[in-house]
């Protein structure tokens, strides 16, 4: 990133930089207080540092933001896969699939035709316009569902979908682009191209989600962090193999951490960990920088044009693209409700705005400007307001107990152990239980039980109370019979005779 300081000031050309980032850190504290997605008060601070802002940090490169930010959507979406646990995927992912095919179709399709009804836009720009706004952005959605509670399944479509929708998007854009320049793809080919990136894309991030555990098993690296770079060289090897072969390397990086994510492999919990970091460093970097590329002022002159097409999007071209897309899966009125009002814009529109442009597009800023001012409204309307609607909507969760700990277990050989984290529900039959009570699997062990913010030494007179979270040593064979018991608390006489 070029940075050039302002006359009169002799600071290095990174103490700006790095003041925004604090900032944008520790912004996150009020855009909770606030009730906004972070991504807003991230972009703010991006366009008040920016040239057209206090000119502290300039950056006005479309083509090097581009680049940039695919590279921190690599991380973003491997983490998002790698966190995504395989049963959501089981019963989310063909809805999520068509969602992010033909539901992209339908928004890009309807958004265009009706924006050009209603603005009276030449019908080759909006449909260009729609098909860049018309996909959901992972980096937005999976900041935004972290710390939420939403029903698991209607989550994992969202985020599923988001993480999936890149391919149909590029390629829409793509097209129009090439049929604005008169260079003009068939029909035929248009869905040959998209079907290809979408089975390439899989394909490769299921090779890479089968051969990272592996090595990760057979490495025996000699410290923790080499492990590290070993993760780094699988994102980039899932989106880089993708690519060479023109699949979708979007597509291909978020499955191959979904596999990853879902196998047993050395140093899992640390790994874990690491990329949780990396993700929030992306998601900071990626808004701030979108944010130093836009200058206010023009943003200001597209007003009236932002605000219709953000209305057009969110009522009308989003929900017709939802129930049409999700119409041979049994979802409930209130569930395709909140999946319409759940298709939040952010990064990935903004730098598809960037391709006309690029490509050299007549009034090239006109795309950008409108986009950016879409995902702002989209972020303020349906962002601040998705815990309310999923509440009003009977799609709230209970919420996890929280805990000031965490304990890992972390090793650099195969230990075929892991340690679980178990949260004691105030219906649990454990409850009122002594320790000894519990027929755990042989060589499972409670190591620690958290309570009210304090660690419990556990003994085996230790009675468990309503809240308890408990940190239990378990063999990666023993985990489904242990969870067995400890939900459907199978607690017979015979069983703590065994065990005794």
């Amino acid at each position: 990133m070029l940075i050039s300081l302002p006359k009169g000031f002799s600071y290095s050309k990174f103490l700006y930089l790095a003041i925004l980032m604090i900032l944008a850190t520790f912004s996150t504290k009020l855009a909770a207080r606030l009730g906004v997605p972070g991504m807003i008060v991230f972009l703010l601070l991006g366009m008040i540092f920016g040239s057209d802002g206090l000119n502290l940090v300039q950056f006005n490169d479309p083509v090097l933001a581009q680049q940039i930010s695919f590279i921190l959507l690599i991380f973003i979406l491997f983490e998002g896969g790698f966190s995504t646990k395989k049963k959501l995927l089981e019963v989310a992912f063909r809805p999520a699939f068509s969602m992010a095919t033909v539901g992209i179709v339908i928004t890009a399709v309807t958004l265009g035709v009706t924006s050009h009804l209603i603005l009276g836009l030449d019908i080759l720009s909006t449909l260009l316009l729609g098909s860049i706004i018309a996909s959901t952005d992972a980096a937005a959605v999976f900041a935004l569902f972290r710390n939420k509670n939403i029903q698991p399944r209607t989550a994992a479509t969202l985020e599923i979908e988001s993480a999936s929708n890149d391919p149909a998007a590029i390629i829409l854009t793509v097209a129009m682009i090439d049929l604005i320049l008169g260079k003009v793809a068939t029909p035929l080919l248009f869905f040959v191209n998209l079907g290809w990136q979408i089975v390439a894309g899989i394909g490769i991030g299921y090779l890479i989600g089968k051969v990272g555990p592996y090595l990760f098993n057979k490495a025996k690296l000699n410290t923790g962090g080499f492990y590290y770079v070993l993760i780094l060289s699988m994102c980039f090897l899932g989106y880089g193999l993708a690519d060479v072969i023109k699949g979708n390397g979007f597509l291909a990086v978020f499955m191959a951490g979904f596999w990853m994510g879902n196998s047993e492999f050395v140093f899992k919990q640390g790994i874990t960990r690491f990329l949780e970091g990396i993700a929030a460093f992306c998601n900071v970097m990626l808004f701030l920088m979108l944010g130093l590329l836009v200058f206010p002022s023009e943003i200001l002159t597209f007003w009236k044009q932002g605000v219709i097409i953000a209305l057009l999007i969110i009522f009308v071209a989003r929900p017709i693209a939802v129930f049409a897309s999700t119409v041979f899966w049994k979802y409930s009125f209130k569930e395709r409700l909140f999946l319409c009002w759940g298709g939040i814009k952010g990064s990935v529109p903004i730098v598809l705005a960037t391709y006309p442009y690029v490509a050299g597009i007549d009034n090239g800023n006109f795309y950008f400007n409108i986009v950016f001012f879409v995902v702002i409204i989209s972020a303020l309307i349906q962002g601040s307001t998705i815990d309310l609607l999923a509440e009003k909507l009977g799609l709230l969760v209970k919420k996890k107990p929280y805990s000031p700990y965490s304990l890992e277990l972390l090793t650099l050989e195969e230990s075929q152990c892991e340690l679980l984290e178990y949260d004691v529900k105030k219906d649990s039959c454990l409850i009122d239980k002594q320790l000894h009570e519990i027929p755990l699997p042989k060589d499972s062990l409670i190591n620690a039980i958290v309570r009210k913010n304090e660690i419990i030494t556990p003994r085996g007179d230790t009675t468990i109370k309503g809240r308890d979270i408990l940190f239990i040593l378990v063999k990666y064979e023993d985990k489904d019979d242990l969870l067995t018991i400890l939900e459907e608390g199978c607690l017979d006489e015979n069983k703590q005779t065994e065990q005794s």
